[in-house]
């Protein structure tokens, strides 16, 4: 029998297997952390958006609930905006929220939490503030099933004085020890959509994050051959649901709605698979699509499926239901039209080096298992353009758009799947908001290599204004400085990271092939300054 509630808790994380655990704490969680028992790894952030971050990819990669511990209203709140990315990545996270001691909460102590539920929501898709320090075990295990089931961070609130409290004794934990989620599809629905789709004299496969896995992938190649159809990636997609050097891939959706138009016009039928009806920004006036186009979506996020505007919605895992229609769908003749796109790579730059000549040289390299994780805004579509995914989890981005995530989520993939090499692609302005999470990796021997493109400014915001000034006849001047005078390449050797400032395409070129076929093998995080062109 455990002899404090601290003592059954970690019986519970071991039960579950997360005794991987990803803080940055405070005072409030000394009773928990002191003495840590040795079958657990504590790995340390300099930043609650770092903590959340990483623990966010590693989720992602494990496919599997990573545990975050955060110190009550101060990390809470500096890990909100990471939270919410979690949220709509679709992370499973359990989050341990310290909060002052108990028996003097009513008078609002120093450092007391004071409302923390509401400090992250609408965030967590579950918060627990066990009522007693014997309910506190049992918390973390419905949090551990909240965050698997509905994808997303689950808050467990926990006053320091509880973790010693004498544990329960012969107390029922409130949560099944294992939990079994069926993934047949009933026939019915695969005939509705195989009618669907048998009526439809030009379909077309839109796929988006919720497809990423080997057995979707598999699915949706067989689909997508017996239709003869193009297949389209969501706009703005934090993952790759289908491998984008297939024949039939034909590349990423635009997410304005005249272009989109333009894009599915002439087909009478549209399947989404893992993705919502449709992403899409800035807002533009119009329908969606054409008339005559139906639409129909399968995904097992309801959300996604709530919100779509949809002819018929399926819930469901979308392999259990797109692996038997393939099946019962007779393969269609040969299509006449050329299928897919094709990747024309540009030649090295003359003088200097832009985005393309980076992405160029990365695709001419990058193993195919790589997991790319990206956050570059102002030159993504090139990136999407140039380096197609070509395994499942071979794309990670982020899916809420907040700056801050690529870093620390290369880190947390490259944790959770050592066997996989991993390659950040970040903006200058974008790795400011997490540089921090390079110390991590450098401490805890963290084999990822980051691509920071340094251009001295944020581009996507000069963009946005040019844009804003073209709409309203206006000059578009925008009012940020640029910061050129920041040297990413100094910033990460500060914290103990290697890095390189790269200024040429030879040495770009030479870097990388020293780097990248033994990148699996790396037991060190390296970062790369590229200078490129405003």
């Amino acid at each position: 029998m455990p002899a404090t509630v601290r003592d059954a808790a970690f019986d519970v994380l071991r039960r579950y297997g997360a005794t991987t655990l990803f803080a940055n704490p405070g005072s409030t969680e000394i009773t928990l952390l002191t003495d840590l028992p040795g079958d657990f790894e504590f790995v340390l952030a300099l930043h609650e958006g770092s903590v959340v971050g990483m623990a966010t990819g590693w989720a992602l990669a494990a496919d599997r609930p990573a545990v975050a511990i955060l110190h009550t209203t101060a990390g809470l709140g500096n890990a909100v905006g990471a939270l919410a990315t979690a949220r709509v990545n679709r992370a499973p996270l359990v989050v341990l929220v310290g909060q002052q001691d108990r028996r003097h909460l009513a008078l609002e102590p120093f450092l007391a939490g004071h409302r923390l539920d509401d400090v992250a929501a609408p965030a967590p898709v579950w918060v627990g503030e066990p009522p007693r320090p014997q309910d506190v075990p049992g918390a973390l295990a419905r949090a551990w099933h909240e965050a698997r089931d509905h994808r997303g961070p689950a808050l467990v609130i926990v006053p320091m004085d509880d973790w010693l409290a004498p544990a329960a004794d012969d107390e029922p934990l409130p949560a099944p020890a294992r939990l079994v989620r069926t993934t047949a599809a009933e026939p019915e629905v695969v005939a509705e959509l195989e009618k669907f789709l048998a009526e439809a004299e030009k379909p077309v496969l839109v796929v988006g994050a919720g497809a990423d896995d080997a057995e979707t992938w598999h699915a949706l190649e067989a689909l997508a051959e017996r239709l003869q159809c193009p297949v389209w990636q969501e706009a703005f997609g934090a993952r790759a649901g289908f491998p984008q050097d297939h024949p039939r891939f034909a590349g990423h959706l635009p997410a304005g709605r005249a272009e989109l138009r333009k894009v599915l016009a002439g087909h009478d039928a549209v399947l989404a698979v893992g993705a919502p009806v449709f992403r899409q920004y800035p807002r533009e006036p119009g329908r969606l699509i054409g008339p005559g186009t139906r639409i129909a979506v399968v995904t097992d996020d309801p959300d996604e499926a709530h919100r779509s505007p949809a002819d018929l919605a399926v819930l469901a895992r979308p392999a259990a239901v797109c692996g038997p229609l393939a099946l019962r769908l007779p393969a269609r003749p040969a299509s006449a039209e050329p299928p897919g796109r094709t990747i024309d790579l540009p030649e090295p730059p003359v003088d200097g080096l832009a985005p393309e000549h980076v992405f160029a040289a990365l695709a001419r390299r990058i193993p195919r298992d790589a997991v790319l994780v990206e956050e570059t805004p102002s030159s993504r579509p090139l990136l999407h353009a140039l380096v197609p995914a070509r395994a499942p989890l071979g794309f990670l981005s982020a899916a809420m758009g907040g700056l801050g995530f690529a870093v620390p989520a290369a880190i947390g993939v490259r944790m959770a799947r050592p066997d996989r090499p991993v390659v950040a692609v970040v903006g200058d302005g974008s790795s400011l908001y997490a540089i921090q999470a390079l110390w991590s990796a450098a401490h805890y021997g963290v084999g990822v290599l980051v691509v920071v493109l340094a251009n001295g400014r944020y581009a996507i915001m000069d963009e946005l204004a040019a844009r804003h000034g073209e709409r309203s006849a206006a000059p578009g001047a925008a009012p940020w400085p640029v910061f050129d005078e920041i040297s990413v390449s100094g910033l990460a050797r500060s914290l103990g990271c290697p890095a390189r400032r790269v200024e040429t395409h030879e040495e770009l070129e030479s870097v990388l092939d020293e780097v990248l076929p033994a990148l699996a093998r790396a037991t060190r995080p390296l970062v790369l300054d590229v200078a490129v062109a405003r």
